[in-house]
């Protein structure tokens, strides 16, 4: 009886993933070994990045927000605790692109708050 060794189910497998790696360089892009690695790490580092990333964003907008408040006498801390007072419920990256795009919308809602 022949010995089945499935050789077609490997080479369509390691195919998928040589695919996946395109762009890494030298035995990272071509040593089936280093390859699976290589993806491994990559997707930890993809993980990781997708937390960070929000974080980053949300630092921004923060940074946005105080700079504008600032500019009218006023911190971030208290801006912030004033439109929880008044049940102003806009987040921050609402708030950050409120106050870039559109200062004079920007400018009633600080009036309002900062009664």
């Amino acid at each position: 009886m022949v010995r089945v060794k499935n050789w077609a189910q490997k080479h369509k497998r390691h195919k998928k993933f040589l695919r996946l790696a395109k762009g890494f360089r030298l035995g990272r892009s071509k040593v089936y070994k280093q390859v699976r690695a290589a993806l491994v790490k990559q997707g930890q580092h993809s993980y990781k990045s997708r937390k960070e990333k929000k974080r980053e964003f949300r630092r921004l907008w923060i940074e946005r927000l105080s700079a504008s408040v600032r500019a009218k006498g006023m911190s971030y801390s208290r801006f912030i605790h004033a439109l929880s007072e008044n049940d102003i419920a806009l987040d921050r990256k609402v708030l950050s692109n409120i106050a870039i795009a559109f200062p004079a919308v920007f400018d009633k809602i600080f009036d309002k708050v900062s009664k």
